[in-house]
């Protein structure tokens, strides 16, 4: 495993979720508009749970790319290709026509899912 592409991978996917999240708990009704999806009440309420899940995960990403455990960094890592991969998938099945920034987000999960990936299978 390339501990330091790892590494790295969790620092810029870090920075994506956290900015993420602020969109999310900022403007939600916008990012429910980018993709086309109903903008209602329950809807914006469900963005910002999200959006503060994000938070989490984002501080949680930041402080485990300073892990020096090679096998504790292996298992992030995958847990995060799967969920990347995860997010790329779930955007592109999305219940609505496929807008230009649900595209663009879907590239984004699965950018990452292969970047974690080719640092876990890497020497």
């Amino acid at each position: 495993m390339y501990q330091h592409g790892v590494k790295q991978t969790l620092r810029a996917g870090s920075i994506v979720f956290g900015l993420s999240a602020l969109f999310l708990l900022i403007a939600p009704g916008v990012f429910l508009d980018l993709l086309e999806v109903t903008n209602n009440s329950e809807m914006i309420w469900s963005m910002r749970m999200i959006g503060i899940t994000l938070v989490a995960l984002a501080g949680n990403m930041w402080q485990n790319s300073k892990l020096n455990n090679a096998t504790a960094l292996g298992y992030v890592g995958r847990v995060m290709f799967i969920a990347a991969a995860g997010l790329g998938f779930l955007t592109i099945f999305i219940p609505v026509p496929l807008t230009p920034f649900a595209i663009g987000y879907a590239v984004i999960g699965f950018g990452f899912s292969l970047s974690y990936l080719i640092n876990l299978i890497r020497k």
